[in-house]
């Protein structure tokens, strides 16, 4: 009885902690939106200012010529006068051709800007978290792939891009008996490659494969917790999963032992 209300206080944590991480990566894709609003507000403000600036010009322009054209005519002067409203003309219509153009640029911002605030407030409703253009860092994932490791006690498997990586997950700091499956890009061509798949190996308790799709982060730990990490089509473009919840470990752990399975001996 009491261990069942140790599990059960136990998967309300996990829950919570699971929502909390989705309010984090909620809280930055709004951050991000805001960032790109403000952005966005002040290149309309500098472009509606470019825009009152033209107009002022194109005025100023329009009365030259009235001045020119309503003062007394001197035959004398008449051809340069002429060719001063000519030269005015012209300059006249370079600048409308330049409001037009700045004028287009403006509608299409404020639109921009539309389509902007109206995605910040669909976020803020949404309970179902759009993770496209989420921003969590490699150094992030790092980060808690090695406080899971800190609870380890008997088995882990490990899936990361590099070899580097597994540098910082500080593996010769866990004890010696807990078994370690580690799937990793690796290029024995590199000699720092080379000089950390010798120094992996020369531990009893690791088995090192190389997986080269480089498309992935894993960490499992004892069967009780699981991180999945799918890189994104930018750096910091991953889409992380983090559990404890028995039912999600068992759907996604076909996904952690793809990565080892697929990988080969070195």
């Amino acid at each position: 009885m009491e261990w069942e209300f140790k599990m059960q206080l136990e998967n309300k944590d996990n829950l919570i902690k699971l929502k909390d991480g989705q309010i984090k990566t909620l809280e930055n894709s709004l951050q991000l939106k805001d960032e790109q609003i403000n952005t966005l507000e002040k290149t309309l403000k500098t472009k509606d200012d470019e825009t009152k600036t033209l107009e002022k010009t194109i005025a100023l322009k329009e009365e030259e010529i009235k001045k020119l054209t309503s003062s007394a005519i001197d035959t004398n002067s008449l051809k340069e006068k002429d060719d001063a409203i000519n030269q005015l003309q012209k300059e006249i219509e370079i600048l409308n051709g330049e409001l037009s153009k700045a004028d287009e640029e403006l509608e299409t911002l404020e639109l921009e800007n539309e389509k902007l605030r109206k995605a910040q407030l669909s976020s803020k409703d949404a309970k179902i978290i759009d993770f496209t253009n989420t921003q969590i860092t490699k150094s992030e994932i790092l980060k808690k792939m090695r406080e899971i490791l800190e609870n380890a006690i008997s088995n882990i498997t490990i899936v990361v891009p590099s070899i580097e990586d597994l540098q910082e997950l500080h593996l010769y700091e866990l004890r010696s008996s807990i078994n370690m499956m580690i799937a990793c890009g690796v290029n024995p061509g590199l000699e720092e490659h080379s000089e950390l798949l010798d120094e992996f190996e020369s531990l009893d308790n690791i088995s090192l494969r190389n997986y080269e799709r480089q498309d992935r982060y894993v960490l499992t730990r004892d069967g009780e917790e699981l991180l999945f990490a799918a890189i994104g089509k930018t750096e910091n473009n991953n889409l992380v999963i983090h559990t404890k919840d028995p039912k999600h470990f068992k759907l996604f752990n076909s996904l952690a032992t793809e990565g080892w399975i697929q990988s080969r001996k070195i």
